[in-house]
């Protein structure tokens, strides 16, 4: 059985811009506290709501730097350093790495659309080169690519690969992947509207774009079903539910920076190529938030 670096709810942080679209690290260090006070159990930085797609090399490293010296070990931090160029995902791991992040989660290849035998090379390559354990990222919505029940079982074999976040919306994929891998894959969720049902199979938590507006549910409705309160979970999970589809009626991490800034957080923008919610899915979302009082 693997060490796994975190059960419960790691939140999917988003990188804070200023007016003029540098990273805002006084408001990321806000952001973190705020994380951290409220329960959430780790911090993922630099993934897909984080926007590391559009950060550049240097100003990537410089926020997972901030990120681990400002969280200072109390939660884990697990840095997104996956790429579609396997060597350069290795050079950005190694540089985050000097740092001292817990984790490393590592999204499939994108645009190459490689083999799952691609999968099985490129994910042990990586792992070969990088200290740090990996959580694998699937997200095939997104990148084109899903990793199979089969690719997962081969990759648990490695004592580096400790777990993955699964995000292809395929809860029968799901539970053969469990039935496979067993101890040696800790399961996170990652879509916040199906983490009761990844609990119920073994799940180990989420790792949630929620947080970052509700960090106290995102926790509860994990930590309920591990406590053995499998009844609030659910029901944690269906009050919140109108929410979590709100961020995500359009492209993550827009509707959630969009939430942020109507609460207050002044976040920014997303960067280009991301353009502002319309008008209609805004107010949409903005009603959602005022029902559960998060708005006035």
């Amino acid at each position: 059985m693997k060490k796994t670096i975190f059960t419960g709810a790691g939140v999917a942080i988003v990188t804070p811009f200023d007016k003029d679209g540098n990273v805002n690290f006084k408001k990321l260090g806000e952001i973190i506290d705020h994380q951290i006070d409220n329960g959430t159990d780790a911090i993922i930085i630099c993934g897909t709501t984080g926007e590391g797609c559009t950060l550049s090399n240097e100003e990537h490293i410089e926020t997972v730097k901030f990120c681990v010296e400002y969280t200072n070990h109390r939660i884990p931090v697990i840095a997104g350093t996956g790429s579609n160029d396997t060597a350069y995902g290795i050079k950005l791991s190694n540089e985050v790495e000097k740092f001292g992040v817990d984790g490393l989660l590592m999204v499939t290849p994108y645009y190459n659309k490689t083999s799952q035998e691609g999968l099985i090379r490129h994910y042990e390559y990586t792992a070969e080169n990088v200290s740090a354990p990996i959580v694998l990222y699937n997200v095939p919505s997104r990148t084109g690519v899903n990793i199979l029940p089969e690719t997962y079982y081969e990759l648990s074999k490695n004592k580096k690969i400790v777990g993955i976040k699964e995000a292809n919306a395929d809860i029968s994929a799901l539970a053969k992947t469990i039935a496979l891998c067993g101890d040696d894959l800790a399961v996170y969720s990652g879509n916040d509207d199906e983490v009761t049902a990844f609990m119920s199979l073994g799940g180990k938590g989420v790792i949630s774009v929620l947080s970052n507006i509700c960090p106290r549910v995102a926790h509860d409705i994990p930590a309920s079903y591990l406590a053995g309160d499998y009844k609030k979970s659910a029901a944690l999970q269906l009050e919140w539910l109108d929410l979590c589809n709100a961020l995500f009626s359009d492209v993550n991490p827009i509707p959630i920076k969009e939430a942020m800034n109507m609460m207050g957080w002044d976040v920014g923008e997303c960067r280009m190529p991301l353009a502002p919610m319309n008008a209609a899915k805004k107010e949409k979302l903005r009603q959602i938030l005022e029902k559960h009082g998060l708005v006035k």
